[in-house]
């Protein structure tokens, strides 16, 4: 049998995640983090993205997260964010819809705010749209 790690994986509203993995990737602060049991601990950012749970038996649970805070102890992975949800339950008109007005912000900042809020957005709405993407092709739709 393979070693496990426990996962958490909460948002502001609910616990999305809660159980062992063999293997988690998250998209961290200077890049994409493969994390197995018994890693040194760390705490760092997260971008937004998706991170892959690699449950005993092989099989994956991917969830897209806002950004966050990632805590890794030897037995215990935590993930902290101010929204997540399942990959599978993105709404990819919506997040279309997102990166167009985020772009359009862009084009029309009237303040340094405006315009720092408006690439956050637009970060999230790509980072949905990888997910949506990655997901469609792992299941050959």
């Amino acid at each position: 049998m393979a070693m496990t790690v426990q996962v958490e994986i909460v948002s502001a509203e609910h616990a999305i995640f809660s159980g062992q993995a063999e293997m988690v990737f998250a998209p961290g602060a200077a890049g994409e983090l493969g994390i197995l049991p018994r890693h040194t601990p760390l705490l760092t950012f997260l971008r937004p993205g998706e991170v892959r749970v690699k449950k005993p038996g092989g099989e994956e649970e991917e969830i897209y997260v806002s950004g966050g805070i990632l805590e890794i102890q030897p037995h215990v992975i935590t993930i902290l964010s101010d929204t997540a949800q399942r990959a599978r339950d993105l709404d990819e008109a919506a997040a279309m819809e997102a990166k167009q007005r985020a772009e359009q912000a862009l084009k029309d900042k009237t303040s340094q705010f405006e315009y720092a809020k408006a690439e956050k957005e637009l970060a999230e709405a790509v980072a949905q749209l990888q997910a949506i993407q990655r997901l469609r092709k792992k299941s050959g739709r």
